[in-house]
């Protein structure tokens, strides 16, 4: 009895302690939407900071943090949190949507690079959708090739067999494609290589030196590509192409 007591009981503790957990949650969650609708937005932002410090993370949680930002005045904050918003659901029109608003107040105009139009849709469409979702993508072709090298080999029709053999041919090649789609995504999620500008004038340099020559400046809200780091400095690339280095405490990493 004693060894059946020591094994139960620390499990209807862990269960015990998940319920409660997830109750807290529940309450803080609500709290932080009613602080948000009655305006007072610093309680809303407290709360929605209190459930990604315990460790939960969701799309609608960093959408309502980007809002609580954005309506505060915080236009790098709001940024930074759609954009993290926006990993999670690519395709949410909605997070775009604050996002495209929340640009617009960025002070940084910046051009592009032209892009070729293939590489353009091929990143528009790993874009299209999260790591997670292209991994059971990946899941989905894998089989449907299965099923495909099967009606090849099994089948007697020679219809179904051609039909069997083609199909596995194109779901490999999309088994292929997704599983790169959830590899990139994931490395992007594990090792991020982009930041939002955090100060409202960032000086961009020449050489991560403090005495070195200003090449340009950035804004709050401005998005840049971090690349090589020294100390406390880090290599930045805008959209259109132009690097520099910046110190690290001017942007966060949208990770």
């Amino acid at each position: 009895m004693k060894k059946i007591i020591l094994i139960v009981f620390p499990l209807v503790a862990l269960c015990c302690g998940t319920v409660v957990a997830q109750a807290d949650a529940d309450k803080i969650w609500g709290d932080a939407n009613t602080a948000y609708i009655n305006a007072d937005y610093v309680a809303a932002i407290d709360g929605y900071e209190k459930l990604l410090d315990s460790g939960l993370e969701s799309d609608r949680l960093y959408l309502n943090l980007g809002n609580a930002y954005f309506k505060r005045g915080m236009n790098g904050k709001a940024i930074l949190n759609y954009n993290r918003a926006l990993k999670l659901a690519p395709s949410d029109d909605d997070i775009r949507y604050n996002l495209s608003i929340a640009n617009a107040y960025v002070q940084d105009k910046i051009d592009a690079v032209p892009v070729f139009f293939a590489k353009r849709w091929l990143i528009g469409l790993g874009n299209s959708l999260s790591s997670n979702a292209w991994a059971a993508l990946s899941l989905l072709f894998f089989a449907l090739t299965l099923v495909g090298l099967g009606a090849y080999l099994l089948l007697r029709r020679v219809a179904l067999q051609k039909a069997g053999f083609y199909g596995a041919l194109v779901s490999v090649a999309a088994f292929a494609l997704a599983v790169v789609y959830a590899a990139v995504g994931r490395s992007q999620r594990i090792h991020p290589a982009e930041a939002i500008v955090m100060s409202t004038a960032a000086p961009v340099k020449s050489s991560p030196d403090p005495q070195s020559k200003d090449i340009f400046v950035l804004h709050e809200g401005t998005k840049v590509a971090v690349g090589d780091s020294l100390g406390d400095w880090r290599e930045i690339r805008i959209a259109d192409g132009n690097k520099g280095w910046v110190q690290v405490s001017a942007i966060e990493m949208i990770d």
